[in-house]
């Protein structure tokens, strides 16, 4: 199912290993039983933990499964998973997927074209986003890889303010190809 649950008052919900158990799905005769506000009941029966929580107008939820005794609270459980949804849908929302894009050149690439390659490289990089450079050879162009590495000398002059070199250009069957990561803290000129 995937990562580590939602956390709950301390304990962490594991969705990996066992999917949360509620109420009568918990069968472990004896459980460490922690009320609604956080504090500890102690170890009670498995009945008289469920009866506790019915009192309550609650549910007894297993927080910690591998626990000796399980731990188990005493929650609303309808609205603990409606929270962790909308906290899980916030987070989504907060994060960045980096992507990777790539860019093509040719050995002769001309000038106006190399600019207007490099400019589309910027604008990724300031985005966000990875970028994998690679010069296309064809046929009798492979006695030639100078040109290309001639390329990646002068895009990495050209963007060294936004732009960090993952690892050294390598030769990938018939492409010259170099990994670009943008810098923490671009700085812009002005």
């Amino acid at each position: 199912m995937g990562a580590p649950g939602p956390s709950s008052g301390g304990f962490v919900i594991s969705k990996a290993t066992h999917p949360t158990r509620v109420n009568e799905q918990i069968r472990i005769p004896k459980v460490r039983v922690i009320d609604e506000n956080g504090e500890q009941l102690g170890i009670l029966d498995n009945r008289e933990a469920l009866d506790l929580a019915r009192e309550r107008g609650l549910d007894l939820v297993e927080v910690a499964p591998m626990a000796h005794p399980p731990v188990c609270r005493i929650m609303d459980y309808g609205r603990f998973k409606y929270e962790e949804s909308k906290k899980a849908k916030r987070a989504r929302q907060k994060q960045h997927i980096q992507k990777v894009k790539t860019v093509k050149f040719r050995p002769k690439t001309d000038d106006h074209d190399y600019t207007f390659k490099k400019n589309h490289i910027i604008e990724f990089l300031e985005h966000g986003d990875k970028v994998k450079v690679v010069v296309m050879f064809r046929g009798r162009e492979m006695v030639h890889v100078s040109y290309g590495e001639r390329i990646f000398e002068r895009l990495l002059a050209d963007l060294q303010e936004v732009a960090l070199l993952d690892d050294e250009p390598k030769l990938e069957g018939r492409n010259l190809s170099l990994m670009l990561s943008p810098r923490k803290s671009p700085t812009k000129p002005e």
